[in-house]
């Protein structure tokens, strides 16, 4: 079986993210299964990367059994939502400095 290497972490954490974007944009489901869906697809992913021998045959995480490539994968999708959440405030930070500040960003 083929070993996360952290080229994996970010793919993961994209496809995740990706995943909670597309949850957010259909409209008939709710928002706050986002993060549950993030961790599951992450799961899902780790698992699937480990499975598949050699797609990532970098060994920097040594990560050799599925428990542990479960885990990383549920890291990973709740960092995509963490991700998606820093950029969300920073995002308003900067609106509400822009509005302090006149209408202009500088």
């Amino acid at each position: 079986m083929a070993d996360l290497g952290i080229v994996s972490v970010p793919v993961i954490v994209v496809l995740c993210l990706l995943i909670g974007k597309a949850w957010k944009t259909s409209a008939r489901l709710d928002d706050k299964w986002i993060p549950v869906v993030c961790g599951a697809s992450g799961l899902l992913f780790g698992v699937l990367i480990w499975i598949t021998n050699g797609i990532y045959p970098v060994d920097w995480f040594g990560i050799g059994d599925p428990w542990m490539a479960a885990a990383v994968g549920i890291v990973s999708g709740f960092a995509a939502t963490g991700l998606h959440q820093a950029v969300k405030q920073h995002t308003k930070e900067i609106d509400k400095l822009a509005e302090d500040e006149g209408g202009e960003w500088r």
